[in-house]
């Protein structure tokens, strides 16, 4: 037990305000577990592994890391979880195999404010069911215990049942069911609270890639007349990194909707520049005109002078008269020569 809650303590107090950047906090915080773990294993011949990563949440980047090791029918685990405001809890335990189908395990658990939870249990697993007891007593020597019972109903097909009883003597059950096929498990339960609610909860979890799943799941908490739902989602890859939303909450019904943020890209010395914002001057386009009036013009009147006609000519006939041959003759002393008349 010395060597974990050294381990507890040690990455328990780290500063939060480091100024290293969240890469090497989380190497940092995997390097610790691993030597953790490797210490906590009484073995030389041993099979380790170790993996960190990052989750992106709404309310900031949490950074964790967590390191195992087995050997000799026994296997020991250390890990730590640093939150956005540099406050790390850590959780460090051990597994032994007891006997064929037997196990029990042990561990203690540093909250971010340094106080800590002993924890342990035994399992015992045996056609196709595994029932589990335990324990966890926190800092102010109160203990709560529960029972689980897992079974293999068919294949990809599972159901648990259990109970949970609080220091104060109040006891919640819990019943779910799990059906996988293909790339998916789903997943859906209920919780019988101490005070009388219910908590019923359903989800899935889909491998879309090697390496990424996809998770969707919503829970109801009924006390009385009152209900909330809560609906979330988010996506794991195998680097461990979780993405995940701050819920929007509407009313009584919370829905969170999945986001897949890429984790921050490796330090690189390109520089990349921005383009400028766009201009905020607004160009406002006036109206087209009106559409011309058409007005028409009556032509100029032209005078028009008209010569009046010509009095009618009138046609007088003349009554020819005969000619009288008139000898020539004096008229008077006048002699007059001969002409017609």
């Amino acid at each position: 037990m010395k060597n974990r809650s050294t381990f507890a303590s040690n990455v328990r107090v780290a500063p939060a305000s480091d100024a290293t950047p969240a890469r090497r906090r989380a190497r940092h915080l995997l390097l610790v577990a691993a030597a953790a773990a490797l210490t906590l294993c009484s073995s030389s011949a041993f099979a380790g592994w170790a993996r960190g990563g990052t989750a992106y949440t709404g309310r900031g980047e949490y950074q964790g890391a967590h390191a195992g090791s087995c050997g000799g029918g026994s296997c020991s685990h250390a890990g730590g979880v640093e939150n956005p405001w540099g406050r790390v809890a850590t959780n460090s335990g051990t597994v032994t195999r007891t006997a064929p189908g037997q196990f029990s395990n042990s561990g203690t658990a540093y909250g971010p404010n340094g106080r800590s939870v002993q924890h342990a249990g035994d399992t015992s697993c045996a056609g196709g069911s595994c029932s589990h007891t335990g324990s966890a007593t926190g800092p102010n020597g109160k203990t709560a215990t529960g029972s689980d019972t897992v079974t293999r109903t068919a294949p990809g097909q599972y159901t648990s049942s259990g109970a949970v009883t609080g220091p104060n003597g109040n006891t919640s059950t819990h019943s779910a069911s799990t059906n996988c096929a293909g790339y998916t498990c789903n997943r859906s339960g209920t919780v019988n609270t101490a005070n009388g609610g219910t908590v019923t909860h359903a989800g899935s979890a889909t491998s879309v890639a090697p390496g990424v799943v996809t998770t969707s799941g919503s829970a109801t908490v009924t006390n009385g007349s009152h209900s909330t739902t809560v609906v979330g989602g988010g996506t794991v890859t195998s680097s461990t990194t979780v993405v995940a939303t701050a819920p929007v909450v509407t009313g009584t019904t919370i829905v969170a909707t999945p986001v897949v943020v890429p984790p921050p890209p490796p330090p690189t010395t390109t520089v990349v520049v921005a383009p400028p914002p766009p201009s905020s001057t607004v160009v406002v386009t006036p109206p087209p005109p009106p559409p011309a009036k058409t007005v028409y013009v009556a032509p100029p009147v032209k005078t028009v002078y008209v010569v009046p006609p010509p009095p009618p000519v009138k046609t007088v006939y003349v009554v020819p008269r005969r000619a009288i041959w008139i000898p020539g003759h004096f008229v008077g002393a006048v002699w007059v020569p001969a002409h017609w008349a």
